[in-house]
């Protein structure tokens, strides 16, 4: 016991003063840090003094110096950083930070030699060159950055070049033609690293608002495609770009020269078509097939092409306003004779499901519709999920005849079966927009909610707008009147009848001119005027939304939908760049922005072909 005593006795009396130093210096530390964070810089300087005297590391070293450029007392810092210097003469850091505190002091001709010394004495070695750049980086001397990183490459080169170096430091500069020619030159020599590169440019591109970026390093690429027409990997990074700018229709011209060049039987182009009908690009989709249907030797890609040609053309025929009935008979003609010709098999399988749609939908042959898809649900026995796609279909064709009872079991039967799959999620969001046009306003507004966190963005996006849709319109006194009669000519839109739910939405407007649903009533008119070929009537609407209700939700894409009509359904490129313009000014934070940009560019004859 006594022997335990005597220990602990011990302890405390070699400990203790060790741990107050201890604490002492990390309480100095911190209130060093803070009376600099607070820009208190006497107080910290004399601190940071202190603790350098006892401990000159890099840390306390940093932030006395940089405290004393705060105060402008550039006698000390040139003092401290020759002082380290003589403590670390290998480091590089010092040096440059000397020839700062002499810019710093208006001497710029004694700062430009110490900075070309440390450049000319730079020996060859791969470590030293990237400590020496990196202590330009430091101060923000990026050509002399550069410069050091151009003398590691003639001294190391072929061995190492610097290449990815150099690139991000001319990005950082924002010199986006030398950034892209290092990329090449590393690429022509490492051919492995191209999807490596590709990695770097997408990373370049995601904060890309101006579009500054991607002209920059298309202008660099096209000028070396056209330097080397013949190399192939050129031509696959311009494709490339071409993609991640949604430019599919140069990309197509890329992907067409080279699967001629490479002789690629078509494989290329038609993954590129199935890439441009999932962005909407129905046009180009059916060139790219078109193609691999007139030039592929694989029967079974030609035979795919078809299918996926017909599908673009269905896409592109139902997104043309107004729909032409004419076309759309041919259509259901093509889609029945390819059927024919290929045979009842997975393949053809989407496409019996679309010609189901457009049976339905546009051709108001429903009951032909049905059956369809119920042999399509009996046929496709091994693949569950295209069943329930089947299902969801049939759901929405009752729905359409005005069987919701039965949609609603049908909806029910796939959601139940892939509770946490996004088909499940799609199965509950078509329960719950039912349920809205039949008036269960808060049962839909349940299930919305709980589809909010959907892992599907799609899903969570158009529940969480119908859902805020109900909230905004249910009257303090739980009254539905105005969000019913709405509800209810959404309904009739659906069923594809636009002259009864103008009608409702007329009388909705007539009824409730003060209610907080009028302007989704007019975004819903314009909708329907822009869908039945009534482009003036839309336009009007969209302008009476922009000049009264701009402060509410519908602004931004009010905006963007007049300048849609402009200039795809109206054709008048000046007015659709004006509302384009407006959208940017009056609200930069839009979702629509982006695409805004590109449009407004694309029509102003920016974009390098």
């Amino acid at each position: 016991m006594n022997r335990l005593l005597f220990l602990l006795l011990l302890f405390i009396t070699v400990a203790g003063p060790l741990a107050t130093v201890s604490g002492q210096a990390v309480t100095d530390q911190q209130l060093a840090l803070q009376y600099y964070n607070n820009r208190d810089f006497e107080k910290a300087a004399a601190l940071f003094e202190k603790l350098f005297d006892e401990q000159p590391s890099l840390f306390n070293y940093t932030y006395l110096f940089q405290t004393y450029l705060e105060l402008n007392e550039t006698d000390k810092a040139e003092k401290l950083v020759k002082q380290q210097a003589r403590r670390n003469p290998d480091e590089y850091r010092y040096i440059i930070d000397q020839g700062y505190v002499l810019m710093r002091d208006n001497q710029q001709s004694k700062a430009t030699r110490l900075f070309e010394q440390a450049i000319k004495d730079l020996p060859a070695n791969q470590r030293k060159t990237a400590e020496l750049a990196n202590a330009f980086m430091s101060r923000r001397e990026y050509d002399y950055a550069a410069r050091t990183y151009l003398k590691g490459r003639q001294q190391l080169a072929p061995a190492y070049t610097f290449g990815f170096e150099l690139a991000m430091l001319y990005e950082i500069q924002g010199n986006f033609e030398k950034m892209t020619e290092e990329y090449l030159s590393l690429m022509e020599t490492n051919p492995e690293m191209q999807l490596q590169i590709q990695s770097r440019l997408q990373n370049t591109l995601s904060t890309d608002p101006e579009g500054t970026k991607s002209e920059a390093i298309r202008a660099t690429l096209l000028k070396n495609v056209q330097k080397s027409p013949d190399n192939v990997m050129l031509s696959e990074m311009m494709m490339w770009l071409s993609i991640q700018m949604k430019d599919f229709g140069t990309a197509l011209i890329q992907a067409r020269a080279l699967d001629r060049r490479i002789d690629e039987n078509g494989g290329r182009v038609f993954a590129l078509g199935q890439l441009c009908v999932s962005n909407e690009d129905y046009a180009t989709a059916s060139d790219a097939f078109n193609y691999v249907i007139a030039r592929s030797k694989d029967v079974p890609l030609v035979m795919q092409s078809k299918v996926e040609l017909l599908n673009a053309e269905y896409q592109l025929a139902t997104h043309r306003f107004p729909i032409d009935k004419t076309e759309l008979l041919k259509l259901e003609e093509k889609f029945k004779n390819t059927i024919q010709e290929t045979g009842r098999n997975p393949l053809v399988y989407p496409l019996m499901r679309s010609l189901a749609h457009l049976e339905a939908f546009y051709l108001n042959k429903p009951d032909e519709a049905k059956a369809l898809l119920e042999e399509l649900t009996g046929i496709a026995m091994q693949d569950r999920n295209f069943q329930a796609e089947c299902k969801l279909e049939l759901g929405d064709i009752m729905l359409f005849t005005g069987e919701p009872w039965e949609a609603t079991l049908l909806y029910s039967q796939v959601d139940k079966a892939f509770k946490n799959d996004p088909l499940g999620h799609e199965a509950r969001f078509r329960n719950g927009r039912l349920s809205f046009y039949i008036g269960e306003f808060e049962w839909a507004r349940a299930q919305l909610d709980v589809l909010r966190a959907a892992t599907s963005k799609l899903i969570a996006n158009d529940a969480m707008a119908l859902s805020l849709l109900i909230s905004d319109n249910i009257e303090d006194d739980s009254s539905t009147v105005a969000l019913g009669t709405y509800a209810r000519a959404d309904l009739l839109l659906y069923r594809n009848k636009p002259a009864e739910a103008l009608l409702v939405l007329d009388s909705l407007l007539q009824a409730f001119p003060q209610h907080s649903i009028v302007d989704d009533a007019l975004m819903l008119k314009a909708k329907i005027y822009t869908e039945t070929g009534k482009f003036s009537e839309a336009e009007k609407i969209y302008t009476l939304i922009i000049g009264q209700y701009s402060d509410g939700i519908y602004g931004d894409d009010a905006l963007y939908k007049l300048a849609q009509l402009y200039e795809n359904q109206m054709g008048d490129k000046e007015k659709a760049m004006a509302s384009y313009e407006e959208l940017l000014v009056k609200f930069p934070g839009s979702l629509f922005t982006v695409d805004a940009r590109k449009r407004f560019r694309a029509l102003r004859g920016d974009q390098v072909n």
